[in-house]
This record gives C-alpha cells, sequence and structure tokens, in this order.
C-alpha cells in the first residue's frame, strides 16, 4: 500500500551519535588511536584534478556524446571523489593548519565547474552539530521542494539531475549560517577562472565533460544514491545508514556514514577500523550493499521521497512555510 508522505518524521530524541559515541569511547578507548589526519589525501587530490583536466584535453576535438558517456562511467568517479576529499578537508582531516584545509578543498573544487567546497564547509559542519534541525540542516529538503518533487519517478529524477540548484536554494531558510566570507570569494575565483581557462584553451567539449561529471558526480547516477543512502528512512526510526560495498574502494571510504557521524574527527582511511574495531555497535543497524539498487529503489519507490526524513522535535517545525 502506498502512503503518500504530506511532511518529514519527528522526533524528540537526541540524535543518535552523541551517545553512541560516548558508549564506544567507553568500551573501546582504542578508538582514540584512530583520530588524526591523512595528508596523503592531498596527494589524491592532485591526481584527480590532473585525471580530468587530461581527460578534458583529450575530449576536445571529440563529439559532445563522447564527452556525456565518459562522463558517466569515469569522470562522475573522479568528481565524487572530489566531493569526498572537499569532505575531509571540511573537516580539516588532511592538514593541521585550517589555512591548508581551505587550500586542499579549494583545489578538490576545481573539476567541479561551480564553485562550493568552502559553502559546503559551513553548512555541513552544522549538519553535524544539528542533524534534523529543520533551520540548521542544509541537508534536509525545504518543506517547499518535497512538496514540489513528491513521490513521483519523474518527479525525483527531476530532483537528481537539478540537486546543486535545490540544494542552493536551502540556503534562505537556514539560519546563523554566513554564506560569504574571504574564502568564499577566493573559492570563486579558482574555480570559475579554471572554467574559463578550459573553455579558451581546450575548448566547448572540454568544459562540457567537466560539466557532465559534475551533475553525474552528486544527481542522476548511481552515485547520486549516496545522498539517499545517508539518512534517509529506509527503516525508520534508525536516521542514519552506511553503505558498506565495493564503491568505497573509489569512493575513499565515505559509505561509513554511521562511522563518520560518531568520530568525524576521524579521516577516510580509518573509518572501516572503527567498525572493525567496535562490531557490537553497527553490526545490529540497517545498511546498504549497493548504490546501484537504492538508487533504482528511490526512483521506483512511491514511498520514499523527500519526506523520508528524520526531524528534531523543538519549535514548532510543522509549521514552517518554506
Amino acid at each position: 500500500m502506498t502512503t503518500t508522505k504530506k511532511d518529514f518524521q519527528y522526533s524528540n530524541q537526541p540524535e543518535p551519535h552523541k551517545i553512541r559515541t560516548r558508549e564506544i569511547l567507553k568500551t573501546h578507548p582504542e578508538v582514540r588511536e584512530l583520530i588524526g589526519r591523512n595528508p596523503y589525501s592531498f596527494l589524491i587530490i592532485l591526481f584527480v584534478i590532473g585525471l580530468q583536466l587530461l581527460i578534458a584535453y583529450l575530449l576536445k576535438d571529440q563529439p559532445w556524446w563522447l564527452a556525456l558517456i565518459v562522463a558517466f562511467f569515469i569522470g562522475a568517479f573522479a568528481n565524487h571523489a572530489c566531493y569526498v576529499l572537499i569532505h575531509e578537508a571540511a573537516h580539516n582531516l588532511i592538514f593541521k593548519s585550517r589555512v591548508m584545509n581551505h587550500i586542499a578543498g579549494i583545489l578538490a573544487d576545481i573539476p567541479n565547474v561551480v564553485p562550493s567546497a568552502i559553502s559546503f564547509r559551513s553548512y555541513h559542519l552544522k549538519h553535524h552539530s544539528y542533524q534534523g534541525d529543520y533551520y540548521l540542516d542544509a541537508d534536509l529538503a525545504s518543506k517547499w521542494e518535497a512538496k514540489l518533487i513528491g513521490n513521483s519517478i519523474i518527479g525525483k529524477a527531476f530532483w537528481e539531475m537539478m540537486f546543486p540548484v535545490f540544494q542552493a536554494l536551502r540556503t534562505p531558510r537556514l539560519k546563523d549560517i554566513p554564506f560569504m566570507n574571504f574564502w568564499t570569494i577566493i573559492n570563486w575565483i579558482v574555480v570559475f577562472g579554471v572554467d574559463v581557462l578550459v573553455i579558451i584553451f581546450f575548448g566547448w567539449t572540454s568544459f562540457l565533460y567537466l560539466v557532465f561529471s559534475f551533475f553525474f558526480s552528486i544527481g542522476f547516477h548511481p552515485l547520486g544514491a549516496r545522498w539517499i543512502q545517508e539518512h534517509y528512512l529506509i527503516a525508520p526510526p534508525q536516521e542514519t545508514y552506511s553503505y558498506y560495498g565495493p564503491a568505497n574502494i573509489v569512493a575513499l571510504n565515505v559509505g561509513y556514514h554511521n562511522e563518520h557521524h560518531d568520530f568525524p574527527s576521524i579521516p577516510w582511511n580509518n573509518l572501516p577500523k572503527v567498525k572493525a574495531t567496535a562490531p557490537e555497535f553497527y553490526d545490529n543497524l540497517v545498511y546498504h550493499k549497493s548504490w546501484t539498487k537504492l538508487w533504482i529503489k528511490f526512483l521506483t519507490d512511491p514511498n520514499l521521497s523527500l519526506f523520508s526524513r528524520m526531524v528534531r522535535e523543538g519549535k514548532d517545525l510543522r509549521e514552517a512555510t518554506q
């Protein structure tokens, strides 16, 4: 039986991660040894930037449809890795210096065509501190957004294809999060500057390859299921889900999402060790094995929509108009 959701699921309970973190540290204090930084992530950033620019150059005299195909099968995974590395930089997990992490994040943003690394940092850290808070968690869709998209395949496919646009439109709803600062301007100058250089020296097909890679990496692609995997209520009341599948190899373990929320100070290479060290805290949780299956399920299951999220009670969120 199909139930059309008209609102989020609400909880008056605290978010689960802080409680589990305390319990894990009490039972397995050795997990603290996994906390740290991974400066080798910077080398991966340089490699992915070089790879994407090289592929863009090689496609400069090719038809646009070939750029589309290569972007789907290769570029999407490269750009997705860039987003994971931007995420690492946002948590200061690459270098000790915050400035160097800003620089690393901006460099990782180069293949993404649209600058977002610094803005992501501001909004994402709030997501960790205020998971499920409608006015502070940018990971939650706005109510108007969820109502507009609805439960249909067409609506959800359109949402995935336009995911970056919908994310940007959430910002007016969010409180006390500055949109612009010095580093945001630097981010814009670097990324838009590279865009212009690619168009001038490589041509439009090369630029289209980067555009296609950008949209596939976070939208209408099996990789787009990552955003569904993390917090969409597949098995409520559990509100955070991990993915344990082979794509973690090229996605730098970003699927270990419960582990990451429990220990955001642990870099990507150590996240599997968290689960291995404290299996009794994770083996009883529902998890995903395939992003592709989840992607298809999200598109085709009318019981799943943007309202399939847990929102913390507090203010009268049910009366929110946006």
